[in-house]
């Protein structure tokens, strides 16, 4: 009996897995871990079925007809709860640039589509509907699915880098495209070939343009980034601090810590800076076509800074933002070591 469905099964499931395939191997910089991708991927599908009980609890609530909540409701339910996924791998530091934006924003909608394909599947096999019916809904729906959201994560990232914009509403314009997008592709003014078609073509080539200007980002946040850090490392390593800014600083924190404080600071501050430019080097490595393995050096030096991080307590981490890079892509380089 699978036998029979298998054409439609492997058209209705397959298209979105290859274009996030695709995606992945875009990635130059392999900014994305594939264990983190796939549970990504299960997360969109929990949403989807969450979003069955939240969309039938509407549904008996508003009292609306099925067209109507298609069009005007369903859409933003399903895309803000999509979104809830991305905020949190934002919130934690598993997103840094527009490219891993993209890639976990169509990893959610792909999870998302994969079981409402199925659930369409189990519900219309039993109506004998056509290969046309799963063309549609493997390149057509489920590309627009992983399509909104990955537009939904980043326009919310690319309003999260400007400072003046920060905050909930900096989510706002990210889920007003994503449902547009979701709710004009549900009005269907165009026959539904046509908007696969459209889907397809569309789609790819905006993800082509995030693409290359997240690479010119990544780019010029790596030579930066290198930059400030060497220079902090140098000033360090050189016992010169008296003068330089980093050692008024820490004049003022002997006022405010203990001295044994104090030297857990320095420390934390030049292993913070170490872990960078390690990080920095091996998505340089990576771009250039090499993988470069985590070494047990590496690891200890986490090991002791989560160490001195739990020394120091809220207060002392607090006093060290001051003195070190804490943007959500410094963040977002340590995950990439741990």
């Amino acid at each position: 009996m699978m036998l029979k469905w298998l054409p439609e099964i492997l058209v209705g499931l397959l298209p979105v897995l290859m274009f996030l395939g695709a995606l992945l191997y875009m990635d130059s910089y392999k900014l994305v871990k594939l264990r983190t991708v796939i549970l990504t991927v299960v997360s969109g599908a929990l949403v989807a079925w969450a979003s069955y009980f939240v969309n039938g609890d509407i549904l008996s609530l508003t009292g609306l007809d099925w067209v109507s909540f298609t069009r005007y409701v369903s859409p933003l339910s399903e895309e803000f709860l999509k979104g809830a996924v991305i905020l949190v791998l934002i919130r934690f530091g598993r997103i840094g640039f527009l490219v891993d934006a993209a890639i976990f924003g169509f990893a959610v909608g792909t999870g998302f589509s994969i079981l409402e394909n199925v659930y369409y599947f189990v519900s219309l096999v039993a109506r004998d509907a056509g290969i046309g019916t799963w063309i549609i809904r493997g390149f057509g729906t489920a590309i627009m699915h992983g399509g909104a959201t990955a537009i939904l994560a980043v326009t919310c990232l690319n309003f999260l880098d400007h400072p003046s914009k920060r905050g909930a509403l900096a989510l706002v314009p990210g889920l007003g495209l994503a449902y547009a997008v979701h709710a004009l592709y549900n009005h269907a003014f165009l026959p539904p070939i046509y908007q696969t078609f459209l889907v397809l073509v569309g789609l790819p080539a905006l993800l082509m343009v995030v693409f290359r200007q997240s690479e010119k980002s990544v780019g010029a946040w790596l030579g930066h980034g290198f930059d400030a850090d060497t220079q902090l490392l140098e000033l360090l390593n050189s016992g010169q601090l008296t003068d330089a800014p980093l050692g008024r600083y820490l004049k003022t924190l002997k006022q405010k810590f203990k001295g044994p404080i104090v030297a857990d600071i320095l420390c934390y501050v030049r292993l913070r800076t170490e872990l960078a430019l390690r990080a920095k080097g091996i998505l340089m490595m990576r771009e250039n076509g090499f993988d470069v393995p985590i070494d047990q050096p590496t690891r200890d030096k986490f090991t002791e800074m989560r160490y001195l991080e739990g020394t120091l307590g809220k207060t002392g981490q607090m006093a060290i933002r001051p003195m070190l890079h804490m943007s959500r892509k410094d963040l977002w380089q340590l995950y990439l070591l741990e």
